[in-house]
């Protein structure tokens, strides 16, 4: 298994990103997270490992991708990835591949007892472009 690279909440905030799932305070911090970008149209199936830098669970449902320095993408995942913005949780995935693909499923995994506590399909990667300021 490999464990991604989680903001915990308190990080987030300065983002505006830390959500409660299932709400429309939750919808609001998501878009004001995503305020700061564009959605260029453009999507990828998969996205190199090497590449990624970070994924930040937005809440249960959007998680957005640092790739590099500056390339961003939007994956909004099938179902629900119940807790993923949660403080004490972590993000874990298992793949042959060298590549994060589409329908690979991610597990939300309670960092004080190491269980599975819930996981979820990704969807495609939607390219985002940050706004000038």
């Amino acid at each position: 298994m490999r464990n991604l690279m989680v903001v915990p909440a308190a990080c987030a905030l300065a983002l505006g990103a830390c959500a409660s799932s299932g709400t429309d305070d939750g919808e609001d911090k998501v878009a004001a997270a995503l305020a700061g970008f564009e959605k260029t149209g453009e999507t990828e199936s998969c996205l190199s490992l090497r590449r990624i830098d970070q994924i930040k669970p937005l809440d249960d449902r959007n998680f957005l991708i640092r790739v590099g320095r500056k390339d961003y993408y939007l994956n909004e995942v099938s179902g629900r990835c119940s807790n993923a913005d949660g403080i004490n949780t972590r993000l874990q995935y298992k793949t042959a591949l060298s590549q994060l693909c589409r329908n690979e499923l991610i597990s939300v995994v309670d960092n004080s007892t190491g269980m599975n506590i819930g996981s979820c399909g990704l969807g495609n990667f939607q390219k985002l472009e940050k706004k000038s300021s």
